[in-house]
């Protein structure tokens, strides 16, 4: 079971701080003393036994009517595209854990943590801090000349749990002033995913082209910068997704005329390397570092959770990363998906590799505001301060978010990974009884695919498991892309809870 903690605003933050905020609480909002005092230093429960029985109790209850249906059915004013997305039945009027209240009044199990941004459920606990951080008064706004103290000291632990250090001191300190390679020990704040993985992009583009007049004369200067990233299974460009950046779209494939002309220019080009495929790997970065060309980076997720949850293996990615360090091409790991949904937090650490740049955020602060980092190196630190800049990226309160999220995770990671192992062995078990319909498991632990034999059994179950009240999706529409269903449990699943989604995912199996 997950381990309950009980940890205070003082507890995160420490009391230096939070004296401060107390005393600026008495005079700037007149609050007695007393109060300001209980709100800064009594502790929270972050998952009391009662709040995981409720949470179980109603997730066994999926697809049954729990409050009278809303009767409004306003759409708002979307564009088309949203539109024919909306189910306007499922949006939620309410939720706890790992299961949302819909407009019809059912329940319904989010099996792909909304979106992959709630690895704690909804209604958290421990989130309650951030509600005591509000009525103390402290700003959520800051700006890029003010980062906060919680901001300041968020950055600070982001470091500390890559590089596995327990407490601040002179290790910390060493690592914080450390201008050697590979040493990740820098963050810029931002808002979403595909602002950071831009920044990261604008970053690398600093090795062929100036910024602004201001900088000097880059490293590649005259070549043309090349971009590698995972291929398709037609040799294309869509099995990669780092965002909605026109950069990052030109990634996956978007914008085709657009990069063709830029190509033709020699302005950037953009190679696909076949997935798990070390051998193209080399032949590719070996053909981009001669004559016009520089591999400008590697750009990859580790699980491809855009395209069928496929997963890189262990051994590919650390023999690319060698290859990638002996051609001088920096390489950007995109944890946005996997960041928070493994023990330690980050999937790179598992899988041993030494990334010049990570992108995280979805998980880490837990969808109570959208906040993303691009954490990187002393070597990699190649833009002024408006390179990468965003009005609202330093906010205090998404910064206590990501404190209260990585405390939690922290203290769970056994129980983590041993709930990673037992979904792969249920979906596993799952795809061994229906050997016809199911063809393989893909993913790891939490994020999880299944691939099925066809096109129309994908779609047919993933509607009938929607009927249900489980929330999945499936991937149909892109180039030869395995038919695929694809979930996402919060990390707050239980066993009761996995029994309820084995017994809902046989029944649609067996009703293929």
């Amino acid at each position: 079971m997950l381990h309950n903690m009980t940890r205070s605003l003082s507890d995160l933050l420490g009391r230096d701080y939070m004296e401060a905020v107390k005393n600026a609480a008495v005079e700037t909002l007149g609050m007695d003393r007393e109060r300001a005092k209980r709100l800064a230093d009594e502790g929270v429960d972050f998952y009391p036994s009662e709040f995981a029985g409720r949470c179980d109790d109603l997730a066994v209850k999926v697809g049954e009517a729990l409050i009278a249906p809303m009767k409004s059915e306003l759409e708002g004013a979307p564009t088309e595209s949203f539109r024919r997305a909306t189910n306007v039945h499922a949006a939620p009027v309410g939720g706890l854990g790992c299961v949302r209240i819909g407009q019809d009044g059912r329940i319904y199990l989010a099996a792909k943590s909304e979106h992959y941004h709630i690895p704690l459920g909804h209604h958290f606990p421990g989130y309650e801090l951030i509600t005591r951080a509000r009525k103390l008064g402290i700003p959520n706004a800051t700006h890029n000349n003010t980062r906060g103290y919680i901001t300041r000291r968020m950055e600070r632990q982001i470091v500390m749990d890559i590089h596995g250090i327990r407490e601040p001191g002179e290790e910390l300190e060493e690592i914080l002033a450390s201008k050697e390679p590979k040493v990740l020990n820098r963050l810029i704040n931002l808002e979403t995913g595909s602002l950071a993985v831009e920044a990261a992009m604008k970053m690398l583009l600093t090795r062929f082209y100036r910024l602004d007049k201001t900088f000097g004369e880059p490293k590649y200067q005259g070549k043309t910068p090349v971009f590698l990233v995972v291929e398709d299974n037609e040799g294309g460009l869509e099995a990669n997704y780092h965002g909605t950046t026109v950069l990052a779209q030109m990634l996956r494939g978007m914008w085709p005329e657009l990069r063709e002309r830029m190509e033709k220019a020699g302005i950037c080009r953009i190679v696909s390397v076949k997935r798990n495929d070390i051998g193209d790997f080399e032949a590719k970065i070996k053909e981009y570092n001669e004559g016009v060309y520089r591999t400008a980076g590697f750009l990859h997720e580790i699980i491809l959770m855009n395209y069928g949850g496929i997963r890189l293996l262990p051994e590919y990615l650390q023999r690319a990363y060698e290859l990638c360090a002996q051609y001088d091409t920096p390489t950007v790991a995109d944890e946005i998906q996997s960041c928070m949904w493994y023990k330690g937090m980050f999937l790179f650490k598992e899988y041993r590799l030494k990334p010049d740049f990570v992108i995280i955020g979805k998980g880490f602060p837990g969808g109570e505001y959208p906040a993303s980092k691009v954490i990187t190196t002393y070597e990699m630190d190649s833009l002024n301060q408006f390179g990468a800049l965003v009005t609202n990226g330093q906010e205090e309160l998404a910064s206590l978010a990501y404190l209260i999220t990585m405390e939690f995770v922290r203290g769970n990671g056994e129980e983590i990974a041993r709930m990673g192992q037992r979904t792969e062995e249920i979906l596993s078990g799952l795809a061994a009884k229906f050997p016809g319909k199911l063809t393989r498991v893909e993913g790891q632990g939490h994020l999880a695919a299944l691939h099925f034999s066809d096109v129309e059994e994908a779609g047919s179950f993933a509607k009938t498991v929607n009927h249900m009240c489980i929330d999945v999706s499936t991937q149909l529409y892109k180039a030869d892309c395995p038919p695929a269903v694809l979930l996402k449990l919060p990390l707050v699943v239980s066993e009761r809870i996995l029994g309820v989604l084995e017994e809902k995912f046989s029944a649609a199996l067996e009703a293929l």
